[in-house]
């Protein structure tokens, strides 16, 4: 059983995250997978917040579609 005998790692996590955290890192950005985590959630984030702001210029004007003049 290979976890019975296994060290206990709580300490080294503890003075990682205290490490990072007095350098004011915010805390969902200590993570090292945090990058690969936060990019395509921004990108997501600002790409829609971006077509509807796209869409809603286009439907003042009075268009109803993406890209014709219909």
């Amino acid at each position: 059983m290979g976890l019975v005998d296994a060290p206990n790692k709580v300490p080294q996590h503890q003075r990682f995250y205290q490490q990072a955290y007095k350098q004011h890192t915010r805390l969902w950005q200590i993570n090292p997978r945090s990058s690969k985590l936060l990019v395509p959630y921004q990108v997501l984030l600002w790409g829609t917040l971006g077509a509807t702001m796209y869409m809603m210029g286009r439907k003042i004007f009075g268009y109803n579609s993406w890209f014709d003049k219909a």
